[in-house]
């Protein structure tokens, strides 16, 4: 966990080496300041008291604590950029790495989860981070050379404060053993109330037109009443921490006292070694406190610091061989003995036994009961998920052959879920290919039949798209995304149910348009409407994960049973 997390500090380790180094020179200057005035106090204000001698050392003491204030500011400057540059490493690195996941690693962690790990958790470390670079290395440091000096002075006084080291180490321990699993238990709740939060705002309009607004209240109030119980307990806890220093502090100092005024009367000891072991004490004990600090904080982002590292260390479900080929020669698709499962378990089969040959620029229609796993079957095609058993080949290659990202780039797919980003038509259609010409966008809003609405919009090709398009209909959106995947002028095009929000006009004529404008594009057409898929060169009949039938309109009418059930309710629903 700590190698992955060290290696997001990159151009930042000048200022993480930096900033240790000022702080030992600031905690040499702090420890040697008691001493020195020590030798003041005895030398040039009791036994010899001149006043221009005191006067010049006290400006040597002045010099020695501005010295350290300057260290210590230059520590505080480099450890925030080095905390700063550390946590925004740490994002970037997350995001890309789940930019490269498949949907099978996506599926290991939900959205509300990795939100909270780039945020909560991140700041955790950063906070972390950044008081390990200056008190994890002031606080050792300063106990050590504090309790050199302090053993310098007086030996017998000193052994007071190791009598008290085993003490807070005791408490210290069992305050984060006791402390850490409810961390633990925290942050997972984190992500359930980012789920809650989330699902709430994105289906607010579900919410208000099933008026369930008290519902999705008290769910989230009990989320918070969970994170709140849990938290309060982890702080009582921690809260122990602070009493048992200060009692520490305060016997330690009491006894120190006591001995010290034995040794005075006694003539052992003399008044500027009793105010530099006072110093000593409060150097050593505050030093300690400044340590069980830090492992609290440490206790606290561990928890997040695994789950950060879970995400860099997650292995990635789909990559590359050795020598991918870059180049599809054409669109043609065929699935050689493919079962499928979610789980890689051969006894929970999604897909079984798949074998379909499509040739090259045939428009091919797959029909299916909820269930019968029609987006599985096309997800396997630019390999968003691997097979479990046997291959799909992709013109005449296995797809695990291929770059993926040029397998992709050759597929366009137009899923369930149509997804529009906040920003113009314009910004959005070029998400299929960013250095299209406005004569090129034009061109397949035409062939998605979506230019005639856009251009009834006030500001055309320019109009603003909310987040999610929630300012364009269902339609509308399906029809920009259709577009958008053929920007990309793909060899394989596949539309996942992407029409059933358009009339049925609309969609004879996207499907015309796509026959006439582009013959050579294999196209893939999932939907519920047999309308929809009827003049296609094939139709595939899914059931239950399986092949049931294949052929065309025709034929499937006269001899599949599924088929015939489907067409014939849909015609009595439509009342012929």
């Amino acid at each position: 966990m700590i190698r992955t997390l060290a290696k997001c500090i990159r151009e930042y380790k000048t200022a993480a080496i930096l900033t240790p180094i000022f702080i030992l020179c600031e905690s040499l200057l702090e420890v040697y300041l008691p001493y020195k005035m020590a030798d003041m106090i005895d030398y040039f204000g009791i036994k010899n008291p001149e006043m221009k001698q005191i006067l010049l050392e006290g400006l040597i003491l002045f010099g020695i604590a501005f010295a350290s204030l300057v260290f210590s500011a230059l520590a505080g400057k480099y450890a925030a950029v080095a905390s700063s540059g550390f946590a925004k490493n740490l994002r970037h690195d997350m995001f890309y790495k789940v930019q490269t996941f498949s949907f099978a690693n996506i599926d290991k962690f939900s959205t509300s989860s990795l939100v909270t790990r780039m945020t909560t958790d991140v700041t955790n470390i950063q906070n972390s981070f950044q008081m390990i670079l200056r008190m994890a290395v002031r606080a050792p440091s300063m106990m050590i050379f504090a309790m050199v000096m302090s053993f310098r002075v007086n030996v017998a006084l000193s052994w007071t404060f190791i009598l008290f080291i085993p003490v807070i180490a005791l408490a210290l321990f069992a305050i984060i053993r006791v402390a850490h699993p409810v961390f633990t238990k925290v942050f997972k709740i984190y992500d359930k109330l980012n789920n809650v939060v989330q699902e709430n705002l994105h289906g607010i309009r579900v919410v208000k037109s099933f008026v369930r607004e008290e519902h999705e209240t008290e769910k989230f109030k009990n989320i918070s009443q969970e994170i709140y119980d849990n938290f309060s307990k982890a702080e009582k806890t921690i809260a122990f921490n602070m009493p048992v220093m200060q009692i520490c502090i305060y016997a330690c100092i009491m006894i120190i006292s006591w001995f010290s005024a034995q040794f005075i009367v006694a003539g052992t000891m003399t008044t500027g070694e009793l105010v530099s072991m006072m110093s000593y004490i409060m150097q050593i004990l505050m030093s300690l406190m400044f340590l069980s600090i830090i492992m609290v904080m440490v206790t606290m982002s561990r928890a997040s610091a695994e789950r950060v590292a879970e995400v860099l260390n997650e292995k990635l479900d789909l990559t590359n061989c050795e020598k991918p080929v870059s180049e599809i020669p054409n669109g043609e698709i065929e699935f050689n003995n493919v079962s499928f499962s979610y789980a890689k378990d051969e006894e929970k089969l999604c897909l079984k036994d798949i074998n379909i040959k499509i040739k090259s620029g045939e428009t091919v229609g797959i029909i299916g009961g909820t269930g019968s796993s029609k987006s599985t079957f096309v997800q396997l095609i630019p390999r968003l998920y691997d097979t479990t058993k046997g291959t799909v080949y992709v013109g005449g290659l296995d797809v695990r052959e291929y770059d993926i990202e040029a397998l992709r780039d050759s597929v366009a797919m137009v899923l369930q879920k149509n997804v529009l980003f906040s920003g113009t038509i314009k910004e959005n259609l070029r998400w299929g290919n960013e250095n299209a010409t406005d004569e090129e966008l034009l061109e397949v809003c035409k062939l998605a039949q979506a230019d005639d609405f856009i251009q009834r919009m006030p500001d055309k090709y320019d109009t603003y798209i909310e987040q999610g398009g929630t300012n364009v209909s269902g339609g509308q959106r399906q029809r920009l995304c259709i577009a958008r995947a053929l920007l990309k002028k793909p060899k394989i095009l596949i539309l996942d149910d992407s029409t059933s929000a358009v009339d049925t006009k609309t969609d004879a004529l996207i499907r015309k348009a796509f026959r006439e404008q582009i013959p050579d594009t294999t196209k893939i057409i999932i939907a519920q409407r047999i309308s929809s898929v009827q003049d296609a060169d094939k139709i595939i009949v899914l059931d239950n994960g399986s092949v049931n039938a294949v052929g065309s309109h025709e034929e499937l009418l006269k001899s599949n049973e599924i088929y015939q059930e489907v067409y014939y309710s849909q015609q009595k629903g439509s009342g012929e």
